[in-house]
């Protein structure tokens, strides 16, 4: 079962990796937080249509549980996008890949979890991959840049909040509390920014439906499911491979050209994750004690 949870994680980053074209190419056209909003409103409603009767019967607890994942998960794309107005894309995504170091530390230091040595390794060659994916080290700017590292605390407090909650209540109940969140405080600061418009065009509705649907709705739901089996820190990792699948999707469907370090990165991206993996099996079996 934890297998199968890891390879749905991996496809959850593959799928929102395949969506950042369309994203990028939608606000354009509407503003961030109005595209948020639209996003994430129709996802909550879907799986709440889905799951009314879990939903119904989610105690005090499981709303508490979901209501504090759906605030750090609106922290994180609030701070991804305020930042994203202040400091360059490449800077952006890698301090929002700091979750990967981020996760592992909070892990210790909240829920005094073990990091065993490989899962460091693993994600320091995954800072390195994507420090090189993105082309990083440029100038910082500090008020954009210190938005995306609060964007990264956030996802990874996101991360740790789903893995403590994801085996006590109904994943889907606990998913449309945490999108609903996400939704109605979006379309709040839309409103009061006066960014609220209409959706128009085919690539707006085109990325509204991939993203609210396949991305957020079933997406989430994934790696919420898929946190009972894996622990945070794997889960960070696996995560991380999103930039990567970013870029193969950008160089396929929308003729980007990434640099050859660009490509070093995606590949030590990848290469963290399969270590993660084979590391641990490589080490030689415990002995078994006299009898």
């Amino acid at each position: 079962m934890r297998r199968a949870a890891e390879l749905a994680l991996l496809g959850v980053a593959a799928v929102w990796g395949a969506t950042f074209v369309m994203v990028q190419d939608a606000i354009r056209e509407l503003p961030p937080m109005a595209f948020l909003a639209y996003r994430f409103l129709p996802a909550a409603l879907v799986v709440a249509a889905i799951c009314r009767r879990p939903l119904a019967r989610l105690s005090p607890d499981g709303w508490r549980a979901g209501l504090v994942m759906g605030a750090f998960l609106t922290a994180g794309y609030v701070f991804q996008t305020l930042g994203l107005e202040h400091t360059s894309a490449s800077n952006a995504g890698f301090i929002t890949g700091l979750f990967v170091v981020f996760t592992p530390l909070l892990a210790a230091a909240v829920l005094r979890d073990r990091i065993a040595p490989a899962a460091w390794a693993a994600a320091a060659m995954s800072v390195a991959g994507l420090y090189l994916l993105t082309g990083a080290g440029g100038r910082l700017e500090l008020r954009g840049d210190g938005f995306e590292l609060l964007c990264a605390l956030a996802f990874s407090a996101h991360i740790l909040a789903t893995s403590r909650a994801a085996g006590r209540h109904h994943v889907g109940a606990l998913l449309a509390v945490q999108l609903g969140v996400v939704g109605v405080v979006c379309l709040a600061a839309a409103t009061a920014a006066g960014q609220l418009e209409v959706p128009r065009g085919a690539t707006v509705w085109s990325a509204l439906l991939v993203t609210s649907l396949v991305a957020s709705a079933l997406g989430f739901f994934v790696q919420t499911f898929a946190q009972r089996h894996a622990p945070p820190a794997r889960t960070a990792l696996i995560l991380a491979a999103e930039p990567a699948f970013a870029g193969l999707f950008g160089w396929l469907f929308a003729d980007d050209r990434l640099s050859p370090a660009a490509w070093l990165g995606a590949a030590l991206i990848l290469a963290a994750i399969v270590a993660v993996e084979l590391v641990p099996r490589m080490r030689p079996p415990r002995p078994l004690p006299e009898a």
